[in-house]
């Protein structure tokens, strides 16, 4: 894959545009408590997000690949992060909801493992500070 870029450009007193090297776009900003106007999304929420997308793209493509009907995934994310600076995440728990039809738990538990040990780069760099915790639950459609 090799190098990706990015780009952050001030828009307004704490308020960011991040441009991605793909070409896409999003809107950053602070808290008011830090001089921002609460325009945008946090970057350490962004990170959740990020770490989210990265798992649930490996999860899907491994019960894809294994040819399970899969019709949803949805990863809820929660974060703790530390007292002092810098404010890492020292906790992150992540609950995926699959949805699909005749799904076997072990599938789902595989997936995630995957993910966890070998594919997914988020989790292996937030894993650095954090503990990472991770649980599933299946939705019969």
């Amino acid at each position: 894959m090799g190098a990706v870029s990015a780009r952050v450009k001030l828009i307004e007193g704490m308020q960011m545009l991040g441009e991605s090297g793909s070409g896409h776009t999003i809107v950053m900003d602070a808290g008011e408590s830090v001089g921002g106007r609460d325009m945008g999304i946090r970057p350490m929420e962004l990170l959740l997000i990020g770490m989210g997308g990265c798992a649930s793209i490996d999860v899907l493509n491994i019960l894809r690949k294994g040819r399970h009907k899969v019709s949803d995934c949805v990863a809820e994310i929660k974060g703790l992060r530390a007292e002092t600076e810098p404010k890492v995440y020292t906790e992150i728990s992540i609950e995926f909801t699959v949805t699909g039809t005749d799904i076997p738990a072990k599938a789902v538990e595989r997936a995630i493992q995957l993910s966890e040990e070998k594919y997914c780069s988020a989790s292996a760099m937030l894993g650095k500070t954090a503990q990472i915790k991770s649980s599933y639950k299946i939705v019969e459609r």
